[in-house]
């Protein structure tokens, strides 16, 4: 019988992809303070913060919540052009650099067209399917990102899987404020494999 191993989530942490994200931030704040210094050195202070938002618009966030919408609404997998055509004409070449740039922080994945991964959800069928308020069912990549769903979409949802150790069915729901309504079950992580980084084709 094969031994079932408890250890913290501290102790599966990922350094190499958490250093990565720390750098992401780190470059994002250093420009930040950037653009702060040279208002001051143009324009003298106070900079009213709206004026430093104002300099940074977010394509990366409106792209991705996009995707995620589609998701929710219709499923995946969701093509490239339908994503390209929600924005303006002079938008559009920016989107496909987005699109990119999201696919290399694998925050989405692209392939053939089309947008079948977009964490926390997967085009394709896996073990954790999550049933919405209207019945319509969505594919999570993983345990957590199943579990992340209701609180994401502020909905109650019901998830059917099975146990990693026994393959014993489980069907439960959780709800976005007090999470899952299921007693004496937990999460199993496995230790990511090296496929790039990526965290999909480590599961």
């Amino acid at each position: 019988m094969a031994t079932l191993e408890i250890r913290t989530a501290e102790e599966l942490a990922d350094p190499a992809l958490e250093a990565r994200w720390a750098a992401r931030r780190a470059a994002r704040e250093t420009d930040v303070l950037q653009r702060i210094l040279r208002s001051f050195v143009e324009r003298g202070g106070p900079i009213p913060v709206d004026d430093i938002v104002a300099t940074f618009p977010d394509r990366q966030t409106d792209v991705l919540q996009r995707i995620l919408r589609s998701f929710v609404e219709r499923g995946g997998p969701i093509p490239v052009d339908d994503i390209v055509a929600t924005f303006p004409d002079d938008a559009r070449a920016s989107v496909h650099d987005t699109l990119r740039a999201l696919d290399d922080d694998d925050l989405i994945r692209v392939r053939d067209g089309h947008v079948d991964v977009a964490y926390p959800f997967a085009a394709a069928p896996t073990s954790f399917v999550i049933r919405l308020p209207d019945g319509a069912e969505r594919y999570a990549c993983c345990a957590t990102d199943a579990l992340g769903i209701a609180p994401m979409l502020g909905l109650s949802v019901h998830i059917g899987t099975k146990c990693h150790h026994c393959q014993a069915p489980l069907n439960f729901s959780v709800s976005p404020d007090a999470g899952p309504e299921v007693d004496g079950v937990m999460v199993w992580f496995e230790k990511q494999a090296d496929h790039r980084g990526r965290a999909l084709d480590s599961l």
